[in-house]
Protein backbone atom coordinates (compact mmCIF):
# COMPACT_ATOMS: atom_id res chain seq x y z
CA UNK A 1 0.00 0.00 0.00
CA UNK A 2 0.96 3.64 -0.37
CA UNK A 3 0.98 4.05 3.41
CA UNK A 4 3.43 1.15 3.81
CA UNK A 5 5.72 2.62 1.17
CA UNK A 6 5.66 6.01 2.89
CA UNK A 7 6.45 4.44 6.26
CA UNK A 8 9.36 2.41 4.88
CA UNK A 9 10.69 5.48 3.05
CA UNK A 10 10.55 7.42 6.31
CA UNK A 11 12.45 4.66 8.14
CA UNK A 12 15.12 4.54 5.43
CA UNK A 13 15.55 8.32 5.59
CA UNK A 14 15.74 8.16 9.39
CA UNK A 15 18.46 5.51 9.20
CA UNK A 16 20.54 7.41 6.64
CA UNK A 17 20.12 10.77 8.40
CA UNK A 18 21.08 9.26 11.78
CA UNK A 19 24.23 7.73 10.31
CA UNK A 20 25.33 10.83 8.36
CA UNK A 21 24.60 13.36 11.10
CA UNK A 22 26.48 11.43 13.80
CA UNK A 23 29.32 10.73 11.37
CA UNK A 24 29.55 14.47 10.71
CA UNK A 25 29.81 15.16 14.44
CA UNK A 26 32.59 12.58 14.78
CA UNK A 27 34.49 13.97 11.78
CA UNK A 28 34.22 17.48 13.22
CA UNK A 29 35.53 16.42 16.64
CA UNK A 30 38.45 14.56 15.04
CA UNK A 31 39.42 17.44 12.72
CA UNK A 32 39.08 20.36 15.16
CA UNK A 33 41.82 20.30 17.81
CA UNK A 34 39.79 22.49 20.16
CA UNK A 35 37.28 19.62 20.45
CA UNK A 36 39.92 17.15 21.67
CA UNK A 37 38.93 17.69 25.28
CA UNK A 38 35.98 17.33 27.62
CA UNK A 39 33.06 17.52 27.31
CA UNK A 40 33.52 16.69 23.62
CA UNK A 41 34.84 13.22 24.42
CA UNK A 42 31.43 12.48 25.92
CA UNK A 43 29.77 13.83 22.77
CA UNK A 44 32.12 11.69 20.66
CA UNK A 45 31.25 8.57 22.68
CA UNK A 46 27.54 9.29 22.19
CA UNK A 47 28.06 9.83 18.46
CA UNK A 48 29.95 6.52 18.19
CA UNK A 49 27.11 4.61 19.83
CA UNK A 50 24.52 6.37 17.66
CA UNK A 51 26.53 5.73 14.46
CA UNK A 52 26.65 2.03 15.34
CA UNK A 53 22.91 2.04 15.93
CA UNK A 54 22.38 3.48 12.45
CA UNK A 55 24.98 1.27 10.75
CA UNK A 56 24.50 -2.12 12.42
CA UNK A 57 21.10 -2.17 14.10
CA UNK A 58 18.59 -0.11 12.12
CA UNK A 59 19.25 -1.71 8.68
CA UNK A 60 18.65 -5.24 9.98
CA UNK A 61 15.57 -4.02 11.84
CA UNK A 62 14.35 -2.59 8.56
CA UNK A 63 14.90 -5.95 6.85
CA UNK A 64 12.85 -7.58 9.59
CA UNK A 65 10.06 -5.03 9.06
CA UNK A 66 10.00 -5.83 5.33
CA UNK A 67 9.58 -9.58 5.86
CA UNK A 68 6.09 -11.07 5.94
CA UNK A 69 4.81 -11.22 9.50
CA UNK A 70 8.02 -9.56 10.70
CA UNK A 71 9.74 -12.95 10.72
CA UNK A 72 13.49 -13.42 10.90
CA UNK A 73 14.81 -15.25 7.85
CA UNK A 74 18.53 -14.47 8.20
CA UNK A 75 19.58 -17.37 10.42
CA UNK A 76 20.55 -17.87 14.04
CA UNK A 77 24.08 -16.44 13.88
CA UNK A 78 23.04 -13.13 12.35
CA UNK A 79 20.16 -12.95 14.83
CA UNK A 80 22.57 -13.22 17.76
CA UNK A 81 24.82 -10.56 16.24
CA UNK A 82 21.90 -8.20 15.62
CA UNK A 83 20.41 -8.58 19.11
CA UNK A 84 23.84 -8.21 20.72
CA UNK A 85 24.63 -4.99 18.87
CA UNK A 86 21.08 -3.73 19.39
CA UNK A 87 21.34 -3.99 23.18
CA UNK A 88 24.98 -2.86 23.25
CA UNK A 89 24.62 0.28 21.13
CA UNK A 90 21.24 1.43 22.47
CA UNK A 91 22.32 0.92 26.08
CA UNK A 92 25.58 2.78 25.43
CA UNK A 93 23.66 5.63 23.79
CA UNK A 94 21.35 5.92 26.81
CA UNK A 95 24.21 5.90 29.33
CA UNK A 96 26.21 8.40 27.26
CA UNK A 97 23.25 10.80 27.48
CA UNK A 98 23.28 10.22 31.24
CA UNK A 99 27.02 10.96 31.35
CA UNK A 100 26.52 14.24 29.48
CA UNK A 101 23.79 15.24 31.93
CA UNK A 102 26.03 14.42 34.91
CA UNK A 103 28.93 16.37 33.40
CA UNK A 104 26.75 19.46 32.87
CA UNK A 105 25.36 19.13 36.40
CA UNK A 106 28.80 19.02 38.03
CA UNK A 107 30.10 21.86 35.86
CA UNK A 108 27.16 24.04 36.98
CA UNK A 109 27.00 23.20 40.68
CA UNK A 110 30.72 22.58 41.36
CA UNK A 111 32.48 24.77 38.81
CA UNK A 112 35.30 25.64 41.26
CA UNK A 113 36.07 22.02 42.22
CA UNK A 114 35.27 20.51 38.81
CA UNK A 115 38.49 21.56 37.09
CA UNK A 116 39.50 20.57 33.58
CA UNK A 117 41.80 17.80 34.85
CA UNK A 118 39.12 16.41 37.18
CA UNK A 119 36.54 16.67 34.43
CA UNK A 120 38.75 14.74 32.01
CA UNK A 121 39.35 11.93 34.50
CA UNK A 122 35.70 11.59 35.49
CA UNK A 123 34.49 11.71 31.88
CA UNK A 124 36.93 8.96 30.86
CA UNK A 125 35.74 6.81 33.78
CA UNK A 126 32.09 7.38 32.82
CA UNK A 127 32.80 6.41 29.19
CA UNK A 128 34.59 3.22 30.26
CA UNK A 129 31.79 2.24 32.66
CA UNK A 130 29.18 3.01 30.01
CA UNK A 131 30.62 0.61 27.45
CA UNK A 132 31.51 -2.04 30.05
CA UNK A 133 27.98 -2.11 31.47
CA UNK A 134 26.45 -2.12 27.98
CA UNK A 135 28.68 -5.02 26.93
CA UNK A 136 27.77 -7.02 30.06
CA UNK A 137 24.03 -6.59 29.44
CA UNK A 138 24.27 -7.41 25.73
CA UNK A 139 26.51 -10.47 26.04
CA UNK A 140 24.62 -12.17 28.87
CA UNK A 141 22.18 -14.07 26.57
CA UNK A 142 25.13 -15.51 24.63
CA UNK A 143 26.12 -17.39 27.79
CA UNK A 144 22.73 -19.02 28.22
CA UNK A 145 20.65 -16.37 29.99
CA UNK A 146 17.51 -16.79 27.92
CA UNK A 147 17.02 -17.44 24.21
CA UNK A 148 16.93 -14.86 21.44
CA UNK A 149 16.19 -17.01 18.37
CA UNK A 150 13.26 -19.35 17.76
CA UNK A 151 13.67 -21.40 14.53
CA UNK A 152 10.12 -22.80 14.73
CA UNK A 153 8.49 -19.35 14.67
CA UNK A 154 11.36 -17.64 12.80
CA UNK A 155 11.50 -15.11 15.62
CA UNK A 156 14.49 -13.03 16.68
CA UNK A 157 14.17 -10.79 19.72
CA UNK A 158 15.82 -9.84 22.97
CA UNK A 159 15.73 -12.60 25.56
CA UNK A 160 12.30 -12.81 27.24
CA UNK A 161 13.59 -14.56 30.37
CA UNK A 162 11.88 -12.64 33.23
CA UNK A 163 15.03 -12.36 35.35
CA UNK A 164 17.06 -11.08 32.39
CA UNK A 165 14.26 -8.69 31.45
CA UNK A 166 14.27 -7.10 34.90
CA UNK A 167 18.06 -6.80 35.06
CA UNK A 168 18.54 -5.62 31.46
CA UNK A 169 15.73 -3.03 31.40
CA UNK A 170 16.76 -1.79 34.83
CA UNK A 171 20.41 -1.41 33.86
CA UNK A 172 19.75 -0.11 30.35
CA UNK A 173 16.95 2.37 31.04
CA UNK A 174 15.31 2.65 34.45
CA UNK A 175 18.53 3.28 36.38
CA UNK A 176 19.81 5.99 33.97
CA UNK A 177 16.27 7.42 33.90
CA UNK A 178 16.37 7.89 37.68
CA UNK A 179 19.83 9.45 37.42
CA UNK A 180 18.90 12.00 34.73
CA UNK A 181 15.66 12.97 36.47
CA UNK A 182 17.54 13.48 39.74
CA UNK A 183 20.22 15.49 37.95
CA UNK A 184 17.73 17.78 36.24
CA UNK A 185 15.84 18.28 39.51
CA UNK A 186 19.11 19.35 41.19
CA UNK A 187 19.95 21.68 38.27
CA UNK A 188 16.49 23.26 38.44
CA UNK A 189 16.77 23.62 42.22
CA UNK A 190 20.21 25.25 41.95
CA UNK A 191 19.02 27.65 39.25
CA UNK A 192 15.93 28.58 41.29
CA UNK A 193 18.09 29.20 44.38
CA UNK A 194 20.43 31.49 42.44
CA UNK A 195 17.61 33.46 40.89
CA UNK A 196 15.97 33.82 44.30
CA UNK A 197 19.21 35.06 45.85
CA UNK A 198 19.68 37.46 43.00
CA UNK A 199 16.22 38.96 43.46
CA UNK A 200 16.91 39.46 47.17
CA UNK A 201 20.22 41.19 46.54
CA UNK A 202 19.31 43.21 43.50
CA UNK A 203 17.33 46.19 44.80
CA UNK A 204 16.66 47.64 48.24
CA UNK A 205 14.10 50.48 48.13
CA UNK A 206 14.34 53.53 50.37
CA UNK A 207 10.79 54.81 50.81
CA UNK A 208 11.71 57.88 52.85
CA UNK A 209 14.14 60.70 52.23
CA UNK A 210 17.67 59.97 53.28
CA UNK A 211 19.96 62.70 54.46
CA UNK A 212 23.67 62.40 55.04
CA UNK A 213 25.42 65.21 56.86
CA UNK A 214 29.10 65.59 57.39
CA UNK A 215 29.64 66.14 61.14
CA UNK A 216 32.37 68.77 61.30
CA UNK A 217 32.91 72.46 61.94
CA UNK A 218 33.32 73.05 58.24
CA UNK A 219 30.35 74.22 56.15
CA UNK A 220 27.88 71.35 56.00
CA UNK A 221 27.28 69.36 52.81
CA UNK A 222 23.88 67.74 52.55
CA UNK A 223 22.93 64.94 50.15
CA UNK A 224 19.24 64.21 49.74
CA UNK A 225 17.82 61.24 47.85
CA UNK A 226 14.13 60.62 47.38
CA UNK A 227 12.60 57.36 46.09
CA UNK A 228 16.09 55.96 45.66
CA UNK A 229 17.33 52.41 45.35
CA UNK A 230 20.61 50.71 46.08
CA UNK A 231 21.73 48.23 43.40
CA UNK A 232 24.41 45.68 44.20
CA UNK A 233 24.89 44.43 40.66
CA UNK A 234 24.15 45.63 37.18
CA UNK A 235 21.07 44.58 35.29
CA UNK A 236 21.34 41.59 32.99
CA UNK A 237 22.90 38.17 33.41
CA UNK A 238 26.60 37.54 33.76
CA UNK A 239 28.49 35.43 31.25
CA UNK A 240 28.55 32.42 33.62
CA UNK A 241 24.84 32.71 34.36
CA UNK A 242 24.04 32.77 30.64
CA UNK A 243 26.26 29.74 30.08
CA UNK A 244 24.68 27.83 32.95
CA UNK A 245 21.17 28.73 31.78
CA UNK A 246 21.99 27.50 28.28
CA UNK A 247 23.51 24.28 29.64
CA UNK A 248 20.47 23.65 31.84
CA UNK A 249 18.14 24.18 28.86
CA UNK A 250 20.20 21.77 26.72
CA UNK A 251 20.15 19.11 29.46
CA UNK A 252 16.41 19.55 29.90
CA UNK A 253 15.67 19.09 26.19
CA UNK A 254 18.13 16.17 25.93
CA UNK A 255 16.49 14.40 28.87
CA UNK A 256 12.96 15.18 27.69
CA UNK A 257 13.56 13.76 24.20
CA UNK A 258 15.36 10.74 25.67
CA UNK A 259 12.42 9.93 27.95
CA UNK A 260 9.77 10.44 25.25
CA UNK A 261 11.66 8.26 22.77
CA UNK A 262 12.50 5.31 25.00
CA UNK A 263 9.88 5.03 27.75
CA UNK A 264 7.13 3.41 25.59
CA UNK A 265 9.52 0.68 24.41
CA UNK A 266 10.93 -0.14 27.84
CA UNK A 267 7.53 -0.19 29.52
CA UNK A 268 6.29 -2.79 27.04
CA UNK A 269 9.63 -4.61 27.18
CA UNK A 270 9.32 -4.96 30.96
CA UNK A 271 5.59 -5.68 31.20
CA UNK A 272 5.25 -8.12 28.28
CA UNK A 273 7.40 -11.03 29.62
CA UNK A 274 6.23 -10.60 33.21
CA UNK A 275 2.48 -10.65 32.54
CA UNK A 276 2.61 -12.79 29.36
CA UNK A 277 0.77 -10.01 27.54
CA UNK A 278 0.36 -10.28 23.80
CA UNK A 279 1.25 -6.84 22.47
CA UNK A 280 0.51 -6.40 18.73
CA UNK A 281 3.71 -6.55 16.65
CA UNK A 282 2.92 -3.26 14.94
CA UNK A 283 3.01 -1.42 18.28
CA UNK A 284 6.28 -3.14 19.21
CA UNK A 285 7.75 -1.89 15.94
CA UNK A 286 6.49 1.64 16.52
CA UNK A 287 7.96 1.78 20.02
CA UNK A 288 11.26 0.25 18.85
CA UNK A 289 11.76 2.74 16.02
CA UNK A 290 10.73 5.60 18.29
CA UNK A 291 13.60 4.53 20.54
CA UNK A 292 15.98 4.35 17.57
CA UNK A 293 15.01 7.92 16.63
CA UNK A 294 16.68 9.13 19.83
CA UNK A 295 20.01 8.46 18.10
CA UNK A 296 18.95 10.97 15.44
CA UNK A 297 17.87 13.66 17.91
CA UNK A 298 20.94 13.45 20.17
CA UNK A 299 23.44 15.19 17.85
CA UNK A 300 20.84 17.76 16.81
CA UNK A 301 20.31 18.80 20.43
CA UNK A 302 23.87 19.06 21.72
CA UNK A 303 25.16 20.78 18.58
CA UNK A 304 22.26 23.23 18.32
CA UNK A 305 23.29 24.72 21.68
CA UNK A 306 26.96 25.08 20.73
CA UNK A 307 27.96 27.73 18.18
CA UNK A 308 31.41 26.15 17.87
CA UNK A 309 29.88 23.12 16.15
CA UNK A 310 28.01 25.29 13.65
CA UNK A 311 31.20 27.20 12.80
CA UNK A 312 33.16 23.94 12.59
CA UNK A 313 30.57 22.44 10.22
CA UNK A 314 30.86 25.46 7.94
CA UNK A 315 34.68 25.37 7.97
CA UNK A 316 34.63 21.63 7.31
CA UNK A 317 32.58 22.00 4.13
CA UNK A 318 34.49 25.11 3.00
CA UNK A 319 37.83 23.33 3.32
CA UNK A 320 36.50 20.33 1.42
CA UNK A 321 35.48 22.60 -1.45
Amino acid sequence: SIFTILVLTLLVLLTVATFLWNLLVLATILRVKAFHRVPHNLVASTAVSDVLVAALVMPLSLVKELSAGRRWRLGRELCLVWVCFDVLCCTASIWNVTAIALDRYWSITRHLEYTLLTRRRISNVMIALTWALSAAISLAPLFGWGETYSPEHERCQVSQEPSYTIISTGGAFYLPLCVVLFVYWKIYKAAKFRMGGRRRNAVVPLPEAAQVKEASHEPQMVFTARHAAITFQTDGETWREQKEKKAALMVGILIGVFVLCWIPFFITELVSPLCSCNIPPVWKSIFLWLGYSNSFFNPLIYTAFNKNYNNAFKNLFVKQR
